[in-house]
């Protein structure tokens, strides 16, 4: 005897629809924990080469912290722009390390909209350049290239160059 193939057909959609119902319940059922800034960074395959930067310098702690933080994350293609001495350099001491990658955070969270044209202090204490064209931001000398990366204790915005802080006098 065999099966009209209406029914075959009836069967195999009432399988996909519990397998689909399956497939949302498990993923449902694994929600993730919060990730912070630090977090974030270790996560995303274009900030790699910071991540190790910030590793190196003892920041990882503080990028975990409470907080809120935001930071201009430069791309591993802003740090293949840098000169090799100057890595070179910064790979050497670790106070300067630390002064470039604390240039590149702010206290607070600030979104891409929330953005205007100011100067605002960095947590290394140096003064940085904020400016917004419609949806176009940069920060001293670097384009934002992605905005509004969301973590638990702030925002991060990847730009297309690294900042050197000023040579404190």
């Amino acid at each position: 005897m065999s099966i009209p193939a209406s029914a075959v057909f009836r069967r195999s959609l009432m399988a996909s629809a519990l397998l689909s119902l399956a497939v949302l319940a498990t993923g449902c059922a694994s929600v993730s924990a919060p990730v912070t800034v630090a977090d974030t960074i270790a996560k995303t395959p274009a900030l790699s080469t910071l991540n190790g930067l910030i590793a190196s310098a003892g920041l990882t702690d503080t990028l975990k912290a409470a907080g809120p933080f935001t930071l201009f994350a430069p791309s591993n293609e802003a740090f293949k722009a840098v000169p090799a001495a100057t890595l070179e350099d910064l790979g050497k001491h670790a106070d300067k390390l630390k002064a470039v990658l604390t240039y590149h955070v702010l206290a607070g969270k600030s979104m891409a909209a929330d953005i205007k044209n100011s100067k605002v202090k960095s947590l290394n204490g140096a003064d940085l350049e904020l400016a917004k064209a419609g949806a176009f931001v940069t920060v001293e000398s670097a384009a934002v290239t992605t905005a509004d990366i969301t973590a638990t204790n702030g925002v991060i915005h990847i730009i297309d160059t690294v900042l050197i802080p000023p040579v404190k006098k």
